[in-house]
């Protein structure tokens, strides 16, 4: 049996802690959120499956490209605390944040 003393500390989990990233990812969400509370309408007042489903759909791509903006930011957020890199290092950084965000977004 282990002991909870004889474990490796694990890291603390990280938050996303900018600002500004936070409230994208709050305001995307609360887009998906309207859109989810669209679709509640949609099956409560029997429109068709064809319809619901289109906006299932939409809803989907939204929290995808809602989770793969909150990995860029925790990603963007951790390199520039542990690297800490110098001003035109964190130009070249944030190009390639962005152009990788953009080449993930093509995937789904």
């Amino acid at each position: 049996m282990t002991n909870q003393t004889d474990r490796p500390e694990e890291p603390a989990a990280t938050a996303l802690n900018e600002s500004h990233a936070r409230t994208d990812v709050l305001n995307r969400l609360r887009r998906a959120e309207g859109q989810i509370r669209g679709i509640q309408r949609m099956v409560e007042e029997g429109e068709s499956c064809m319809k619901i489903g289109q906006q299932f759909s939409a809803v989907r791509k939204a929290l995808d490209s809602t989770y793969l903006r909150m990995t860029v930011c925790f990603l963007h957020q951790e390199l520039e605390t542990r690297i800490q890199p110098d001003p035109i290092q964190k130009v070249d950084l944030d190009l390639m944040l962005k152009d990788m965000e953009s080449l993930l977004a093509r995937m789904g």
